[in-house]
């Protein structure tokens, strides 16, 4: 566990010296859409971070840094989540052998 623990911490470390060469350019889908002219539509729904940072932390740099770690951490705790339900042997496997 501890070594969980120590990957985690590099990565946040990591992200809190990169954040500051994230590039401000549009992506591939946004550069089409400005090359084409065509107009952005009201989305359905308003994303938790859109933009990649907090709309209510004002200083872009730690709104991106906060929006950048809790996606590490959602992204991770949902894929553990899904190991474990994967990983966890079913009580007729158990039975039948």
């Amino acid at each position: 566990m501890k070594e969980h623990l120590k990957a985690l911490i590099l990565m946040l470390a990591c992200i809190a010296v990169l954040i500051p060469f994230a590039s401000n350019a549009p992506d591939g889908l946004e550069k089409v859409t400005e090359t084409l002219r065509i107009g952005e539509n009201r989305p359905m729904w308003r994303g938790l971070m859109p933009d990649y940072s907090f709309p209510t932390i004002e200083n872009p740099y730690i709104s991106t840094l906060l929006a950048g770690a809790f996606g590490i951490l959602l992204v991770l705790g949902v894929a553990y989540i899904v190991g474990v339900v994967i990983a966890k042997p079913k009580k007729q496997q158990r039975e039948d052998s």
